[in-house]
């Protein structure tokens, strides 16, 4: 190889190597821009829920949700099978406030869903109260904790913790992000342990029907090793719900 061709390669080798090295995207814009795909609106979601070694068993839901920079509401509801029909879970966040919530059972009517309990299971699974419905990407602290390739996509490590007024049982989050789709392939959940409490996988990415691309398929690993495969692809945006559709009475209505 003469001269020439050493130096050139010899240059594409350290860009190379910068570019697996140094963060493309800020912390604070990584954030930012994974927030706002949780602040998005109105949305309709059916999803399939299959526990295995959970108490839940399979399950098919249908999820309401209404979210903006300062807040959300989401509503869980049982459509499958036949005997657990009509079972509901209405969780709420807002700026600088705990989630909190309400849980309706046909037999057993509705009971709050308070600070105390929200980290208990969703319907049995392996995601609590807290996972569905808090959004750490909007977190007071925000850092890039390195780069990591996951299943041969290149991603950015974002270390997220709750900062001033961020109410939270976890400690931190780390989350590997496809930052070219601006998708979490992996999420690891901390709770004053070195050891995750929960670490979530990315399995498929499709886009919605905005065109963009979602995690439509996760793998959650709980405490107890417990596992929960969710199919949350079909997705529609822009949904019409009324305000009484997210209050405790209106859980008895499917």
């Amino acid at each position: 190889m003469n001269t020439l061709l050493r130096t050139a390669a010899a240059a594409l080798v350290s860009v190379a190597f910068a570019s697996a090295a140094e963060p493309e995207i800020s912390a604070a814009e990584l954030a930012g821009r994974l927030a706002a795909k949780q602040q998005d609106g109105s949305s309709l979601i059916h999803l399939k829920m299959d526990n295995s070694g959970a108490a839940g068993g399979t399950l098919q839901l249908q999820i309401k949700s209404r979210s903006t920079p300062g807040g959300a509401e989401l509503v869980y509801q049982v459509l499958w099978p036949k005997e657990r029909k009509g079972e509901a879970v209405l969780l709420r966040r807002s700026e600088n406030q705990a989630a909190t919530g309400a849980v309706f059972t046909p037999r057993g009517g509705v009971q709050g869903l308070g600070p105390k309990r929200i980290d208990e299971p969703l319907f049995g699974s392996a995601l609590s109260y807290e996972d569905a419905i808090e959004n750490f990407f909007a977190w007071g602290q925000q850092a890039i904790a390195g780069m990591e390739t996951v299943d041969r996509v290149p991603c950015q490590i974002l270390e997220s913790k709750p900062g001033r007024g961020d109410h939270s049982y976890y400690t931190s989050v780390r989350t590997w992000v496809d930052t070219r789709r601006m998708v979490p392939l992996r999420v690891e959940k901390y709770a004053r342990s070195d050891k995750p409490v929960r670490w979530i996988e990315t399995t498929r990415v499709a886009n919605d029907d905005n065109g963009r691309p979602v995690a439509a398929n996760i793998t959650v690993h709980g405490p107890g090793g417990a596992t929960t495969d969710l199919d949350g692809s079909k997705i529609k945006h822009g949904a019409t719900f009324t305000d009484e559709e997210f209050t405790p009475d209106g859980l008895k209505n499917p």
